[in-house]
């Protein structure tokens, strides 16, 4: 049989491509689990790019100012530990042995912070695409910022047909052609085969076409996936792209060069057979007879090899220092985010008048912003009614890349998406905002965000049915338990537009791990006065706490947000009978329970009845209460008020639903 020949490969990068090939073979078959057909097609371009053209060093992996490397066909994850491993980033052969098994350094898809070279968590295809968007526009900023001798990469993302097919490569795309982020190249592995067979199938478009009418610099470089030295000339022009976004096409053939699985679905998702592994190993001239067979002088000697691209380390660290004072607040922004440890003084709202929390986050903001220059806020085409907007920023543009304001358009998936890649870039907070409602479009990659624990803040205003006439459409109903149900998400619905200040300025300090959704509403609240204020201002960190106690209390009514006036109310007219009530807070369920479990307890008091309000679903409030009053309907089109009277969500309605209780217990 033939050996396999990989065109104008040094040794070592022809010995680095066998064994990555060997390596997507044997993994998967060993899990009998895993993607081996993508990863050993994709072998000469990695290696290419990370021999080549990439600016990395191995020895130091996380150095600032490095390349930026997404494979956002997350289920290729094989291609990038073998990358990790050849190029000595510390994957062993152990490592690679443990592919897919529990708590390995290896697991089904990147994951970051697990595997060195990952930058983000991939999988969900096309997120990783839009990642690279925002990783592309964290990079423009931070150099237009602190200038291009002290940032100056670029932004690499590998994706395949799925990526291009999912919805939010269109939002994505859409918005870094806009951007013209010339910093970003795509590499499209256009394999033509998806998990149901060719991609024929379901696929028709002119995707060239598409990404120039996006505004994207179009490479198409055919059938050269073999060829070293073509796949260098393609990404070193894509590199000196200085207009727009690259899009590089890049023809290959899924399994190559297992003869018998080249071009074929069952190459994408399933383990070879261990008689196909065998004859391609004798194609690649490699022992047959062992598996996971690496080379223990491979990293060293690679890692040697990249004495140019580790200079580059070494020179920019020389550059950061003899900058003086403008390197030292680059590493400084770097470290903190640009976000303060403590949020500044804010202005607070008078007690007694009405005040929607949204407006709060505007006036945040404006405290906010001259002291937090990492700060890049925007919105998905509601800036003003979401309160986002930076006082006297300029849009972020090519011809404004400092810019700090960022319209993402109409794009609210994208937009989450894109955040997370500039959280996870560093050197920036990302703030990004939409109506709640469409926190469902948001959604995947608010979990992503989770899953990575990127310190991104989502604001969602228009929290409930008090949007009113705009209707059943516009109205949240399941989605503060949906947001609720993900883990590592801290769901703030602050209690007034004080108690928003304090809670906004917590989700945009230096310690904030993870992301934050902010939920605030659209209607004017009362700003709460007197002792509410006291414990509203020591409490609501916590994310729970007794508003309001009483010696004789024999009930505890438990609210959120805009229903913490309604319990409030209710506890007025009850006192006003004769009957003691208390109001318990929870505006963050999540940071609730991170308290002590002694505290949870001194809060809720369950040896009291109690009952939940909050205008949305009541799915999981049994936890905090013994009933609920909420919504486990869909809204309906009538004016605010009328709506929150139509479904008993007023002072009066609860009042006469705690005197029902008690009359009844």
């Amino acid at each position: 049989m033939e050996t396999v020949k990989y065109e104008h490969a040094s040794p070592l990068e022809d010995r680095a491509i066998r064994e990555i090939v060997g390596l997507a073979m044997d993994a998967p078959a060993r899990a009998k689990s895993g993607h081996p057909g993508t990863a050993m097609a994709l072998a000469p371009l990695a290696v290419t790019l990370f021999s080549r053209v990439l600016r990395h060093d191995p020895t130091h992996p996380g150095w600032f100012d490095r390349d930026r490397f997404i494979l956002s066909c997350g289920h290729a994850s094989i291609l990038q530990y073998g990358i990790a491993r050849v190029f000595g980033y510390g994957v062993t052969r152990e490592d690679l042995i443990e592919f897919r098994q529990p708590h390995s350094r290896t697991p089904g898809h990147p994951e970051v912070g697990v595997t060195p070279t990952v930058e983000v968590t991939t999988g969900p295809l096309g997120q990783g695409l839009a990642n690279g968007v925002g990783m592309a526009i964290a990079e423009r900023y931070l150099s237009a910022t602190f200038g291009p001798d002290l940032v100056n990469h670029h932004t690499w993302v590998v994706a395949g047909d799925g990526c291009i097919e999912e919805g939010i490569s269109h939002e994505a795309a859409s918005l870094a052609g806009a951007l013209k982020l010339s910093g970003l190249t795509v590499i499209y592995d256009d394999n033509r085969i998806t998990i149901d067979g060719d991609t024929n199938l379901a696929l028709a478009d002119d995707t060239p076409a598409r990404f120039r009418a996006y505004g994207w610099n179009v490479l198409e470089l055919g059938e050269v996936a073999n060829d070293c030295d073509a796949l260098e000339a393609g990404l070193r022009a894509a590199k000196e792209e200085t207009d727009r976004p690259t899009l590089l096409i890049l023809r290959s053939h899924i399994g190559f060069p297992a003869t018998a699985m080249v071009d074929r679905r069952e190459a994408h998702g399933s383990p070879f057979s261990a008689e196909v592994i065998r004859e391609t190993k004798v194609a690649l001239g490699v022992d047959p007879e062992i598996s996971f067979n690496v080379s223990e002088d491979l990293p060293a000697a690679i890692v040697e090899s990249l004495s140019a691209q580790r200079s580059e380390r070494n020179h920019w660290e020389s550059r950061v220092t003899a900058s003086g004072e403008r390197g030292a607040k680059l590493l400084a922004q770097v470290a903190s985010g640009g976000v303060p440890a403590v949020a500044p003084e804010m202005k607070r709202y008078e007690e007694g008048t009405k005040v929607a929390t949204r407006k709060a986050m505007q006036r945040a903001i404006d405290a906010l912003a001259p002291v937090a220059p990492g700060l890049l806020s925007g919105s998905a085409d509601l800036t003003d009614n979401t309160g986002v907007l930076l006082p006297n920023e300029m849009a972020q543009s090519a011809e404004n890349p400092a810019g700090r304001q960022i319209y993402y358009g109409i794009r609210e998936f994208a937009m989450g998406a894109a955040m997370v890649g500039m959280a996870l870039h560093g050197g920036v907070r990302p703030v990004g905002s939409t109506f709640f409602v469409f926190s469902d479009y948001v959604r995947p990659a608010i979990r992503l965000a989770a899953l990575s624990e990127a310190p991104v803040t989502f604001v969602f205003t228009h929290d409930s049915i008090g949007v009113g006439e705009d209707g059943p459409t516009h109205q949240p109903i399941e989605h503060l338990m949906a947001l609720r149900a993900m883990p590592g998400v801290h769901v703030v619905r602050p209690s007034d537009a004080n108690e928003a200040l304090h809670l906004i300025g917590d989700a945009l300090s230096t310690h904030t791990k993870g992301p934050t959704a902010l939920i605030l509403s659209r209607q004017d609240l009362p700003v709460l006065g007197g002792s509410d204020a006291v414990n509203s201002g020591n409490g609501a960190a916590k994310g729970g706490y007794v508003l309001r106690d009483h010696p004789s209390a024999v009930f505890t009514l438990v609210a959120t947000g805009s229903e913490v006036g309604a319990a409030v109310g209710a506890a007025d007219e009850l006192a006003a009978e004769g009957t003691q009530v208390r109001v318990v807070a929870l505006p963050c369920w999540e940071c609730f329970e991170e308290q002590s479990k002694e505290y949870r307890l001194s809060v809720l008091r369950r040896d009291l009845p109690s009952l939940s309000i909050e205008a949305g679903a009541t799915l999981g409030w049994a936890k905090y209460a013994d009933e609920s009053l909420g919504i486990d309907t869909f809204g309906i089109s009538a004016p605010g008020d009328f709506v929150f009277e139509y479904f008993n969500l007023t002072p009066s309605a609860v009042a006469a639903a705690v005197r029902h209780r008690l009359e009844h217990a």
